[in-house]
């Protein structure tokens, strides 16, 4: 049998394990309560600002979600929260002027990840968005499960273009004649090995490295060192210049040989 100071000493101990646990407890839940992501939806429709609400609920449970209807606000918004996570920006809402718009978020904040949600499909557009230094465009006419999964990449760091435009090269009839700028010439083409060539195709349909090395079955490594390959042979400077020159290149005649 304990001694009274024993006894008294165990029950002291006991008390303290307890409270240590509780503590424990507690930061469990204040890690867990933490939000995943910190988003700001810039966008003047509210029904689409609802629907994209839905998507980062779901999709990214816990997410705190900032919402704004112009390109004034949302400026304001990112001076006044510098831990925003990404900005899913609409082209055409009030203040945004097109891709004028973009430049100037970027320049006021360039350390946040910006990504252009729109109803716009032309190729041209998204590329140069892009350009501007969106690090993704997203289709309002996207499905569900599609923007998920085009969030989720750029969160993970990479790019996202919207394959399916890039791939079938939908463009106003104004901008067709600017197909051939900075065109890739035969020549460059067959100076490319048959896996860079593999590669290019891939991230002409808007394929992110991770993408291309699960196709390919290959390691992302080894695709980081095929595009930096492909970029020196073709002459261009970066992953957006490539893409652009070889969206209508026809890969099955050369990797045929």
């Amino acid at each position: 049998m304990l001694n009274e100071p024993d006894a008294a000493l165990s029950s002291e101990t006991r008390y303290h394990e307890s409270e240590t646990h509780l503590d424990n407890d507690n930061k469990q839940v204040d890690v867990v309560m933490d939000p995943a992501y910190k988003i700001l939806i810039a966008d003047d429709h509210p029904l689409f600002r609802e629907a994209i609400s839905s998507v980062i609920a779901s999709g990214f449970a816990g997410s705190e979600i900032v919402e704004t209807d112009d390109l004034d606000s949302a400026l304001a918004i990112t001076r006044e929260n510098d831990d925003l996570d990404l900005i899913l920006l609409d082209l055409n809402m009030p203040g945004m002027h097109g891709l004028n718009g973009l430049i100037t978020l970027r320049n006021e904040a360039p350390t946040i990840p910006v990504v252009i949600v729109s109803a716009e499909e032309d190729k041209q557009v998204v590329l140069q968005a892009i350009t501007y230094g969106a690090v993704g465009f997203i289709t309002k006419s996207s499905p569900r499960a599609q923007m998920t999964e085009a969030i989720q990449q750029i969160l993970n760091g990479n790019v996202y273009l919207p394959s399916d435009i890039i791939r079938t090269g939908k463009e106003s009839s104004s901008r067709r004649h600017r197909n051939d700028d900075n065109p890739i010439s035969p020549e460059l083409l067959n100076s490319l090995t048959r896996r860079q060539l593999l590669v290019l195709e891939r991230m002409s349909k808007g394929e992110s490295n991770k993408q291309i090395a699960y196709n390919l079955n290959i390691a992302e490594t080894t695709v980081k060192a095929h595009v930096s390959a492909i970029l020196r042979k073709l002459g261009v400077h970066n992953r957006v210049q490539a893409i652009l020159s070889a969206s209508d290149v026809d890969f099955s005649q050369y990797l045929k040989r």
